[in-house]
């Protein structure tokens, strides 16, 4: 059996444990909780320890070690210029659905009276935590790290890459013997980094399995009402996104058959569906881009890296839907000039959305803000954001990994 199959089978059993159990015996359900929470915090931990080391290698190797600048160069500016294409058109596609899908439904006024009221608190933190966000300005300075290795042991991996891509530039005009010797270490890193990847990828359906529980378990069948509208929205419009979309891309633009870039895409997609987190899928998109999909080093010794930290379509889904719900569930009219900032906002802040749980949520207040919105609407979301979360944080894997798929097969065709 295929490790793909093995991972799906540990989410759907998961998943469907956790509400079982949740709506059978809800004391032992809290009871295993606890026991299965560090299992896959575990793993999770595990596979984010190499992330560093992986990521960095890469990237010298990728940059440094390019026989042709210019090919990495070219790589960079046409990846740059197709996430911000696909960006703006998750936005266009939430537009088109979203706002139909809420002027059908009606809100109870008590009902929603409450779910203001219980956003006040939650609400309130989002929004003392968007007054510590860096301006836009701060957000450019902060992009140099000062200290690499500071920015390492953060996690900042944004200023991380920049400092691995001017640091292999920087390579390329140093002496070859020199360069060919870090290199070799960096070769070294990479495979050693690759090696735990692997060891701990061969554990995924526990870790999937312990992730899956406590998320279903905690959820339980209780959320209802205008609530299950607002995630069916975000997982409807996620999904539809990567079927119509990303699929028909990777199958048209990249040359890939649409069954088998899906079954390919499994085990990445259920790593991410579970952790919530596009790093910690990132070792089994590496692993699919070189044994299923036959991606060309640069490809994946570059590019993938910057995607997964910063092309988020998910990001912009949620935030768009997200926003539109809060306007609704207030009151507040939305016209094309609110749409159109609401777009642009989310597509710009969706580069500086973390890599964790949760993170297009958190960075949804500047969003808000910016057509007049009550950021303490956050709170509401923030109650309900599991479901939802899983969906954007898989619609960003499938969105890299099709991007990455459609520049690799039209690279090649151009060199040809």
């Amino acid at each position: 059996m295929s490790l793909a199959i093995k991972v799906l089978i540990a989410l759907i059993a998961g998943l469907g444990a956790g509400l079982a159990l949740t709506a059978a015996n809800g004391d032992l359900a809290a009871t295993l909780i606890p026991v299965l929470q560090p299992v896959g915090t575990l793993w999770v931990s595990a596979i984010r320890m190499a992330i560093i080391p992986l990521v960095v290698s890469s990237l010298l190797i990728g940059v440094g070690g390019a026989v042709d600048t210019r090919t990495v160069t070219v790589l960079g500016a046409k990846g740059f210029g197709l996430f911000i294409i696909l960006l703006v058109m998750a936005g266009l596609f939430s537009l088109l659905i979203a706002p139909a899908v809420f002027a059908q439904i009606s809100i109870d006024p008590a009902a929603a009276e409450m779910l203001r009221q219980s956003a006040t608190a939650a609400g309130a933190s989002a929004v003392e935590g968007a007054k510590q966000l860096p301006s836009v300005a701060q957000w450019f300075v902060d992009l140099v790290p000062v200290n690499p290795v500071k920015a390492a042991a953060d996690g900042a991996l944004l200023p991380l890459i920049v400092f691995s891509i001017a640091l292999g530039a920087a390579l390329t005009q140093v002496a070859i013997r020199q360069r060919d010797a870090l290199l070799s270490v960096m070769r070294a890193v990479q495979e050693a980094s690759l090696v735990v990847m692997g060891a701990v990828l061969v554990l995924a359906p526990v870790g999937v399995f312990a992730l899956s529980f406590v998320l279903a378990a905690r959820i339980g069948v209780a959320a209802a009402g205008a609530l299950v509208t607002y995630m069916v929205v975000v997982c409807g419009v996620s999904t539809a996104f990567c079927v119509f979309v990303m699929y028909p891309a990777a199958s048209v633009l990249g040359k890939v058959p649409i069954a088998t870039f899906a079954r390919a895409l499994l085990p990445a997609q259920a790593v991410a569906f579970s952790a919530r987190s596009s790093l910690a899928a990132f070792p089994a998109m590496l692993t699919l881009a070189k044994d299923k999909l036959n991606l060309s080093e640069p490809m994946i010794s570059f590019l993938m890296p910057v995607m997964i930290t910063m092309f988020r379509c998910g990001a912009v889904i949620g935030q768009l839907v997200g926003a539109m719900f809060i306007a609704k569930l207030y009151g507040i009219p939305l016209g094309p000039a609110q749409y159109a900032t609401l777009l642009l906002t989310s597509v710009a802040t969706s580069f500086s959305v973390p890599g964790i749980p949760g993170g297009s949520i958190i960075m949804m207040v500047p969003v808000l803000l910016a057509v007049g919105l009550p950021a303490e609407g956050v709170g509401v979301l923030l109650a309900v954001d599991t479901i939802p979360d899983m969906f954007r944080t898989a619609t960003n894997v499938t969105a890299d990994m099709a991007t990455a798929v459609v520049l690799d097969r039209n690279r090649v065709r151009s060199a040809a």
